[in-house]
């Protein structure tokens, strides 16, 4: 039996704010944009993998979810400390320049880790925080 991640969510207050950032500044596809009752789920992906995919979800769709737990979920994103993906790349460094010269919001320069990565992080347009390391 094989296993593979799919799918991962991301949540998302803006959809062209994270449209614009996710497929302009990341560089990832489009693989679906889905509306309904008003609200939007993009899903992007890597180009090349169309395996992996990141769902941008709009966090007030969950119906199980009451509105003080959505108050503390926006309070949360609004600090970024919500949302989390790591990424990966064969040059930290080249894509931490990239990424800081088309306007992403950087908050930790490349730095090599005690655990034996060199990584860097952003935020994006909804504040979820972006780790890249880099591959060895």
């Amino acid at each position: 039996m094989e296993i593979s991640i799919h799918s991962s969510f991301l949540p998302q207050t803006d959809p062209e704010a994270s449209l614009a950032f996710w497929r302009d500044v990341m560089g990832f596809e489009v693989r679906n944009d889905v509306g309904y009752n008003g609200l939007r789920w993009i899903t992007i992906g890597p180009p090349g993998q169309p395996g992996t995919n990141i769902v941008l979800y709009p966090p007030q769709a969950n119906p199980g979810v009451t509105e003080q737990e959505q108050s503390t979920i926006a309070e949360m994103m609004a600090k970024g400390t919500f949302g989390k993906i790591v990424l990966a790349t064969t040059d930290v460094n080249a894509t931490f320049e990239k990424l800081q010269a088309a306007g992403a919001e950087v908050v930790q320069e490349p730095m090599d880790q005690p655990y034996g990565l060199r990584d860097c992080a952003f935020r994006d347009p909804a504040g979820n925080d972006l780790r890249i390391q880099e591959r060895k």
